[in-house]
């Protein structure tokens, strides 16, 4: 399948024709262009990957909030430590995987 660019927005378009205007800011078909195959497969590639990141970014936020109410469960001092270690781990995977997306959105790997 082809892809193309808004050259207004970066929109990428997937479709074996160009769409009659852009469903993010409308400019018309004749602001698109087609990418190569080179700059398509890479778009592919990158929406895989992106998709990756935010999948750890909720497992991230779902550690989070498991952590919490181990936290505030407070069994015993050694079970609060783990959940209290766990929880800036899950923060650190978390920020990691944002600041990944941040450059990839910031040199256009976001497709």
């Amino acid at each position: 399948m082809k892809k193309w660019k808004c050259e207004v927005c970066g929109y990428i378009h997937d479709g074996d024709e160009v769409c009659d205007a852009c469903p993010k800011c409308g400019a018309p078909a004749e602001k698109f262009t087609e990418l190569d195959e080179k700059a398509a497969g890479l778009i592919e590639r990158s929406r895989h990957t992106n998709a990756l990141h935010a999948q750890l970014i909720d497992l991230a936020r779902q550690i989070e909030r498991v952590c919490e109410d181990g936290i505030r469960d407070e069994l015993d001092p050694g079970c609060k430590k783990v959940f209290e270690q766990c929880l800036n781990m899950s923060y650190l995977q978390m920020k990691l995987a944002m600041t990944e997306m941040q450059g990839h959105m910031s040199k256009g790997k976001w497709g």
